[in-house]
């Protein structure tokens, strides 16, 4: 059996690994008394790092958010390690989600849009049965504008986590790269980008999801238990 296939998210793991180690080394572990500003901000950064990296090798399968995780990691870590002007660090944070918004918008005028990926995905849903349905009746056409109106959705999702990382850095980290003062202030932002970033950006892919599943279910009848692929 292919362990990727039946790899499950772990959220509270993920979340505790890469939010919750690291910002408890950056914010209490910095000091010159205990890790010192470049082993503090070296161990935190280990830990995200060394998870996407574990994910990656044991599942076996290519992720291109999770490649854009991992190297914004390591930009961070460059960033405070080679104390370069923290403005580099709102900019690395805005950059990786609207990275992926522009790839979303660009992937769909390619053979392999990224939103089929993130919402229309045949391990998630019965895409054949769906496609099938949607021949029977002659929507097809109608149903692809509603897919591209939701890429604009996502994009625009992204486009918001790309605002709100900048602000939010822009706000928190004043202190120059290479101090203690950076590193804790480097933990309190990645902190706050959970509630304040992440969590709104998971509600408005929900409403994303809904907003298609309405769509398929207007167009083909079926409903959502109907649609999901049966495990």
């Amino acid at each position: 059996m292919n362990r990727s296939s039946t790899h499950k998210p772990r959220p509270m793991v993920d979340l505790i690994v890469s939010v919750v180690l690291p910002s408890f080394i950056l914010m209490k572990l910095s000091g010159e008394d205990e890790l010192g500003v470049s082993g503090g901000l070296i161990l935190a950064l280990a830990f995200p790092l060394g998870w996407g990296v574990f994910e990656l090798i044991k599942h076996k399968k290519f992720n291109f958010i999770a490649l854009l995780g991992l190297v914004s990691v390591l930009l961070t870590g460059s960033i405070g390690l080679f104390e370069l002007d923290n403005k580099w660090l709102a900019i690395k944070e805005a950059a990786i989600p609207a990275i992926i918004g522009i790839a979303v918008l660009v992937s769909s005028f390619t053979p392999y849009p990224l939103v089929r990926a993130l919402l229309f995905n045949a391990s998630v849903m019965d895409v054949d049965m769906i496609k099938q349905k949607l021949e029977e009746n002659r929507s097809t056409v109608a149903f692809e504008k509603k897919m591209m109106r939701a890429t604009y959705f996502v994009a625009g999702s992204f486009a918001f986590s790309a605002v709100m990382n900048y602000v939010l850095a822009k706000w928190i980290v004043t202190s120059p790269a290479g101090t203690e003062a950076f590193n804790e202030e480097l933990g309190q932002m990645t902190l706050y980008s959970y509630p304040m970033i992440a969590l709104p950006s998971m509600v408005m892919m929900m409403a994303i999801f809904y907003y298609l599943w309405r769509s398929i279910n207007k167009a083909t009848g079926l409903k959502l238990e109907d649609l999901m692929v049966k495990k």
